[in-house]
């Protein structure tokens, strides 16, 4: 019981936290029962959250828990972890991505694509070798968002999206698709 009421504590400091991709998706009692649900059923979950409330700020635990939620396909959870992360660290490009991944994951084209472009300004030029992949597929993924409603970001988005990756078949072929 006191367990219980420890996550409750933890989430609910969590979502108030957040950005507000979650806000629009669910109410904070349905993720308080989904944050226990997943807690009482993973037991890796429920011994890192119990790490993130001796010490809110590690953000190493923050992200192990954030993966965590995502390997449970608790993507609302996953999304509140990873958002907490970029309040702490707010120039590390990574947790946007993840925040992207997510939100996709999730169903949410919208909060994608926010993130995915979050996540492409905040890699650093330094960083941009090592993030090739995650590069071509956000670029990749918000030009088929806009294929329909803004045919010219598009296609600049497909064209930076084959730059970094240029045997992404999906990618070639959007780009074929939008220059008819």
């Amino acid at each position: 019981m006191r367990t219980e009421m420890k996550i409750k504590s933890l989430f609910f400091g969590l979502t108030l936290m957040t950005t507000g991709f979650i806000s629009a998706q669910t109410t904070n009692t349905t993720q308080a029962a989904t944050v226990q649900s997943t807690a009482a059923t993973n037991p890796a979950i429920d011994a890192l959250l119990k790490q993130v409330a001796a010490k809110p700020d590690d953000t190493q635990a923050l992200v192990t828990l954030a993966t965590a939620y995502q390997d449970a396909g608790d993507w609302n959870s996953a999304i509140s972890i990873w958002n907490k992360i970029t309040t702490i660290i707010p120039d590390w490009a990574p947790a946007y991505y993840s925040i992207g991944y997510a939100n996709q994951s999730a169903k949410n084209n919208a909060g994608a694509k926010a993130a995915y472009e979050q996540y492409i300004s905040k890699v650093k030029p330094e960083e941009v070798d090592a993030s090739k992949q995650n590069l071509a597929y956000a670029y990749f993924f918000i030009a088929f968002q806009d294929k329909d409603t803004d045919k010219e970001k598009a296609k600049q988005y497909i064209a930076k999206s084959l730059q970094y990756d240029g045997s992404n078949q999906d990618a070639l072929n959007l780009s074929k698709s939008l220059m008819n």
